[in-house]
């Protein structure tokens, strides 16, 4: 099966959202956080072994382009922008969005680590 490529994608800065619209009437909602600490890039993947991002809540979306005919380039405000998030890549995003946030969370959570960068989660030892 070939991977949908969207039929309109908008940028939302104030919502700090990514939009996608598909063909079949599928639409997904993509924070700005969400995408940050999923990046394609070898700074987040860490060449097989993914490198956990905190502190990124309240990170935005400053550009967003075409790479090809196959991929989006993403600007984050952070700075970040390497990493290429191909149709693939966005659209199994989109679809598993739900569990990769909560994994993701849980991820947090065990590495004593939170999504504001200015909080610092201490582990008291009893």
């Amino acid at each position: 099966m070939t991977t949908p490529l969207p039929t309109d994608i908008k940028l939302h800065k104030a919502s700090k959202t990514l939009s996608l619209k598909y063909a079949s009437g599928e639409e997904y909602q993509l924070s700005a956080e969400f995408l940050r600490v999923h990046s394609p890039s070898a700074e987040v993947q860490g060449h097989g072994k993914p490198i956990l991002q905190f502190g990124k809540i309240g990170v935005g979306l400053s550009k967003v382009e075409p790479a090809g005919q196959y991929a989006l380039k993403l600007t984050f405000d952070d700075g970040h922008d390497s990493g290429l998030f191909t149709w693939d890549y966005l659209y199994q995003l989109a679809q598993r969005q739900d569990a990769l946030w909560e994994d993701y969370l849980g991820e947090l959570k065990a590495a004593g680590k939170s999504r504001d960068p200015s909080e610092s989660v201490v582990k008291l030892m009893l």
